[in-house]
């Protein structure tokens, strides 16, 4: 299993971690859900640091070939990520849990 992981600094974009919540919420999340080779996709906020990014768990390396959907946040924020690696999984377990993480909370619920 491979993981990558994609970072971008939203200083001087015109986006926020709010506005990208709001798109995660909106349309940004499903599309990614019928990605071939894609285990799992989380999305990652740093409010300190004025970062927003993504991790990915794909099965094998993921294929530069095959089709993705539009990346979104790269198109919002109007660059590549700043920050971007890729990195071998030794291991992964999946605990029991609810829920689908802050950008499906009530709004003005979450931080």
């Amino acid at each position: 299993m491979k993981a990558t992981i994609a970072w971008w600094d939203l200083a001087g974009t015109g986006q926020t971690i709010d506005t990208l919540r709001a798109h995660l919420r909106e349309e940004g999340v499903e599309p990614w859900a019928q990605v071939q080779g894609l285990r799992l996709k989380f999305w990652i906020s740093d409010r300190e640091t004025n970062r927003w990014g993504a991790v990915m768990l794909w099965e094998t390396s993921p294929d530069p070939a095959a089709p993705l959907p539009p990346n979104r946040a790269t198109e919002l924020i109007g660059s590549a990520p700043t920050h971007r690696m890729a990195t071998e999984v030794e291991a992964v377990v999946e605990g029991v849990h609810s829920g689908r993480g802050l950008a499906f909370e009530p709004i003005g619920a979450s931080s």
